[in-house]
């Protein structure tokens, strides 16, 4: 798999500067020990998983010292084992001593999502469906948690309330029914914006395929009610649609894959994955 790409816009570049900030607050006490040193370190892995958020440290390493050299030794949405070392930095220890607790922590964090997440796309492999994220995120973090769910192998869903229109229960009943409420939000939509409706009986779900949806997600149906459902739904399209099933357990997720869906969405990797346990290692150069 090569690896994501995550664009280091200017509002992540102000989010990164102030996470690190809120570390520092008015400057580490410990710097005057470190004598205006130069230092080497490296990154471990204390367990096994998937690496992500390595390639946050350079930046938030060059807000404090420019000129410090970052060497990649594992790339992002690699496996890696326990006792792996994952990357080489060498800067100022002053930097990389006020750098390391912001660093690891985003690390872990996104290394964990992407460990979950890969363990669930590996019980779908070899289906052709493919699992996606919610917006069940933390704010501040969703475009990082959201990468890392692509650095575990899965896609993203909607980054926000503007990428596709998701018609639920309160709107379809607030614009009298499925049809008035697809077309509703298509005449108000740019062209090429989607709309997704979320489907909680068969009837809503062929109501949103018989209407036009890009796509239809199926909420809470029952491996057994899709394996019936799927085949009615794709043959009343009049085009291409999505078919998406979501409050699926992890454990469920191969007896859903058979039922002819394209989409499996949950929150799981980014709500339950516990932290993939990194460490840096230093020692001093003779800076």
């Amino acid at each position: 798999m090569n690896a994501p790409t995550l664009p280091f816009t200017p509002a992540l570049q102000q989010q990164l500067r102030a996470w690190l900030q809120e570390d520092l607050g008015r400057g580490d006490l410990t710097a005057p020990a470190l004598q205006g040193r130069s230092a080497r370190a490296h990154w471990i892995s204390k367990a096994d998983g998937v690496f992500c958020g390595g390639v946050l440290l350079e930046p938030l390493l060059h807000f404090l010292d420019p000129a410090a050299q970052v060497q990649v030794l594992v790339q992002e949405g690699q496996p890696v084992g326990a006792g792996q070392r994952l990357l080489e930095l060498e800067g100022a220890a002053t930097a990389l001593v006020a750098v390391e607790r912001t660093a690891l922590n985003l690390a872990m964090r996104l290394s964990g999502i992407a460990t979950a997440t890969a363990g669930l796309v590996a019980q779908l492999a070899g289906s052709g469906v493919r699992l996606a994220d919610t917006r069940k995120t933390t704010p501040g973090l969703r475009v990082l948690e959201k990468y890392a769910v692509r650095c575990g192998g899965g896609v993203n869903h909607r980054l926000g309330l503007d990428d596709a229109a998701m018609l639920k229960e309160n709107h379809l009943a607030w614009a009298g029914g499925v049809a008035p409420a697809i077309a509703a939000v298509r005449a108000a939509s740019p062209w090429p914006a989607r709309v997704i409706v979320e489907a909680e009986t068969a009837a809503e779900a062929e109501a949103a395929v018989a209407a036009g949806a890009d796509g239809v997600l199926l909420d809470e149906f029952s491996p057994a009610a899709l394996q019936e459902l799927v085949p009615r739904l794709r043959a009343l399209a009049q085009g291409p649609v999505v078919l998406e099933a979501s409050g699926v357990q992890p454990e469920q997720l191969s007896a859903y894959a058979a039922t002819g869906i394209d989409l499996i969405s949950t929150s799981a990797p980014i709500t339950r994955a516990p932290w993939l346990d990194l460490s840096m290692r230093f020692s001093l150069g003779e800076g």
